[in-house]
């Protein structure tokens, strides 16, 4: 998002690159192989997922919307946050798509680790929108937690 761009395009902007995740990661479902894992008795039921993804995805994009707003440039901040993007698109295909717990639990521990600084960097230019990933940090981190448990009773 360059300088130049108007605030409202810059929201489309922010929400087209979540839903380009959540697309990317939704085409990794879970299916037979996730169903027949052994898990443990906090795992969610699935039907959670959704409406909890579609709510922190929202919330990921006004948040980096609200930073592009403060600072009108692409930033570390933001640059980190496109970085976390990534790993999260990528966890999905990782777990469902190649159905290998062990590198998705990798990647979901760099995962926090970036949304954690992301929080901070975006809590620095403003306030709000680093409030705003909190629950997703909180989220991931209980993903983090879910994914450590089903690969260890599974492996």
């Amino acid at each position: 998002m360059a300088r130049g761009i108007n605030p409202w395009v810059a929201l489309a902007i922010s929400l087209a690159l979540v839903v380009a995740a959540a697309l990317f990661g939704s085409q990794f479902m879970p299916g037979a192989w996730y169903a027949a894992l052994a898990k443990p008795a906090w795992t969610p039921p699935n039907w959670l997922f959704g409406p909890a993804w579609t709510t922190l995805y929202l919330l990921m994009a006004l948040a980096a919307w609200k930073v592009w707003i403060a600072v009108r440039r692409i930033d570390a901040a933001l640059v980190l946050y496109l970085v976390q993007l990534v790993l999260n698109a990528l966890w999905s295909w990782l777990f469902f798509g190649l159905q290998r717990p062990d590198l998705a639990l990798a990647d979901i521990v760099v995962l926090w680790l970036l949304i954690l600084a992301t929080v901070v960097l975006f809590w620095r230019r403003d306030r709000l929108a680093g409030m705003l990933l909190l629950p997703y940090l909180a989220w991931v981190g209980f993903a983090t937690a879910l994914n450590l448990a089903i690969w260890r009773l599974n492996a």
